[in-house]
């Protein structure tokens, strides 16, 4: 009997991004003929510059909930995808030693360019198996709780933690508030603000409310161009304010969760540009650019004393925010 040769699935398409794919698949079906005459060959140089100018049109202009769009977008890099990427010798360490072991949330141990790290970050998971074992990236309290005891494990051994956050926010279910969910993480953000080690988070897709600052609290926190970063999602902020979810586009321009306007705020330190049409059209490229801006940033903390490291730390988030006194002072 014949074997069957399996479709192989295309990545979802955004409306905005189709005009692109379009002329792309144009491109491969031109490319794909075996003899080009001088004719053909033109139009695909036509093509070729067609597309670039296109996709630099549409990404120089896009929307906050496009940027949404993107920081969850299906097929963009998840946490494992870039720690085959930036780490050698990677080991994952499972479980919290009080419950279960949370596949939301990855921990371990490797080497980035030859200085040993601890990596943390959440996973979305793909496929329909891999996203409800995974719980779509949000953790539940022994999530946090294995987080919790792989950083304590980098500050006895003095070595830095780099974080990966993308996840809509905490688990909210009823087990999770059961096992102490609010707990989970306030303990989480208490130990990291008083880590003796560097701590860099890096905001890869979508980070979202105190799932995403549980593992944030950070000497540099960086985000990549496509990514958000808010206290809760823009269908939420919707419903709650507008009473409407179909006001999401006005609640993700309203609550400024994109990469540079966080940056014009102070609360980010960096934006790592994405492969050109988003990090989904290019994992390799948008590693080596997180890369360069990790060996950096590293290069900065790791001399520090865990007492300046620290201090610093503290210094950094009194000065994040800005609020109106009595007499319209501002502050």
């Amino acid at each position: 009997m014949p074997h069957r040769k399996e479709k192989t699935r295309e990545a979802p398409v955004l409306d905005f991004e189709r005009p692109i794919v379009e002329l792309e698949r144009r491109l491969d079906e031109l490319k794909q003929r075996t003899r080009l005459s001088g004719e053909i060959r033109r139009e695909i140089e036509n093509l070729e510059t067609r597309a670039r100018e296109l996709q630099q049109h549409i990404f120089s202009s896009l929307t906050p909930w496009q940027k949404v769009l993107l920081a969850r977008h299906p097929a963009r890099p998840y946490t494992l995808d870039y720690v085959s990427r930036l780490f050698t010798d990677f080991i994952e360490l499972h479980g919290d030693r009080r419950f279960a072991d949370d596949a939301a949330m990855i921990g371990g141990i490797g080497f980035f360019e030859g200085v040993p790290i601890l990596c943390l970050g959440q996973q979305k998971g793909r496929t329909i198996k891999e996203k409800l074992a995974r719980n779509v990236g949000m953790a539940k309290p022994e999530g946090y709780r294995k987080a919790k005891r792989l950083m304590d494990m980098a500050a006895r051994f003095g070595k830095p933690v780099i974080c990966f956050l993308d996840t809509p926010g905490a688990f909210p279910g009823i087990d999770a508030e059961e096992r102490g969910q609010a707990e989970a993480v306030a303990k989480n953000l208490e130990i990291m603000a008083g880590l003796p080690v560097p701590i860099i988070a890096v905001v890869i897709g979508e980070g979202g409310s105190g799932g995403a600052l549980a593992i944030g609290v950070a000497d540099r926190i960086l985000m990549l161009e496509y990514s958000v970063y808010s206290v809760i999602t823009p269908e939420g902020c919707a419903s709650i304010l507008f009473r409407s979810d179909a006001r999401k586009a006005d609640a993700a321009e309203a609550m400024r969760m994109t990469a540079p306007d966080l940056a014009r705020l102070g609360i980010i330190d960096e934006i790592i540009p994405e492969a050109p049409g988003g990090a989904h059209r290019n994992f390799d490229l948008t590693a080596r650019n997180l890369a360069a801006a990790l060996r950096r940033h590293l290069a900065d903390l790791l001399p520090l004393p865990p007492s300046l490291l620290k201090d610093l730390r503290y210094q950094k988030y009194r000065r994040m925010g800005v609020f109106v006194e009595p007499g319209g002072v501002v502050s």
